[in-house]
């Protein structure tokens, strides 16, 4: 199938794909035309390409998951380790998100939103002390 075939039938964008490509994670053959050539295992690779950075997967866990995908003799507490660890990032991130959220909660709390130009928001945003006196 040609790439546009591909796409559809992965959910990825040919210019996804074509990067893909670029960066070793699929390796379609060439016609003698030179256009791309997808396999149904190239298919299923982009397929699992997706669903994995789709959970958040980097570029680089994705090359060592495919790779321990194609190898047989893999050991699962490896696949399980990275998972784990890439949980462990996911909840750090959350973690950074929530206080984010509640900074940024307590600024609109803090900002009356009228008419006036004195606004909590824009003096954090600025490095300014919230209700202190600003030089």
């Amino acid at each position: 199938m040609n790439i546009g075939q591909a796409s559809r039938a992965s959910g990825l964008p040919a210019k996804t794909i074509r990067y893909y490509e670029d960066i070793g994670l699929v390796e379609p053959a060439r016609r003698g035309n030179g256009y791309r050539a997808y396999s149904g295992a190239h298919l299923h690779n982009l397929r699992f390409l997706a669903r994995a950075r789709s959970l958040g997967f980097s570029i680089e866990d994705c090359r060592k998951l495919l790779s321990l995908y194609g190898d047989s003799h893999r050991a699962s507490a490896d696949v399980k380790k990275m998972a784990q660890a890439h949980i462990a990032s996911i909840e750090e991130k959350i973690a950074q998100l929530e206080g984010m959220k509640a900074t940024l909660a307590g600024l609109v709390a803090a900002c009356h939103g009228d008419d006036l130009p004195d606004c909590p928001i824009l003096d954090d945003l600025a490095g300014e002390a919230v209700g202190g006196i600003h030089e």
